[in-house]
């Protein structure tokens, strides 16, 4: 059986759900639902989806280079944003970081996310090549 790592960040809703940042098994890694919060916690971009979109990839980018990974590593993202008229916004930050990568996506709207400020959240899956 492959080794599991998990990976945490500190937020304060990861020991209240009981739940990792990231987990690697192996040469696969997925990452948690992430939100565009900076080290302190507080939310990045309160109001602006495009903002919180490019916190929260560099969120990913950073567990990620923790797992070993990197964002050149994506095969998927999962987008959920509390209104789909912000698609363009937040399309266009994904874009940036993945247009030559290009991994398999979904974003869909949702009625709410755990606070009412957080307009976007972000799930991965990153493949590590093997050697």
């Amino acid at each position: 059986m492959k080794k599991r790592q998990n990976f945490a960040t500190g937020t304060p809703w990861e020991p209240i759900v009981g739940y990792s940042r990231a987990v690697r098994v192996g040469s696969i890694i997925h990452v948690s639902g992430t939100t565009a919060t900076n080290r302190n916690g507080n939310i990045v971009g309160v109001g602006d989806p495009y903002r919180q979109t490019v916190q929260i990839l560099k969120n990913i980018d950073s567990v990620l280079t923790r797992a070993g990974a990197s964002i050149r590593d994506v095969v998927r993202t999962r987008i959920y944003v509390v209104n789909i008229k912000d698609w363009k916004k937040v399309g266009r930050a994904h874009g940036k970081v993945f247009k030559m990568i290009k991994p398999a996506t979904t974003m869909v709207e949702v009625s709410k996310l755990i606070t009412p400020e957080i307009l976007v959240e972000i799930e991965a899956e990153a493949i590590i090549p093997e050697k």
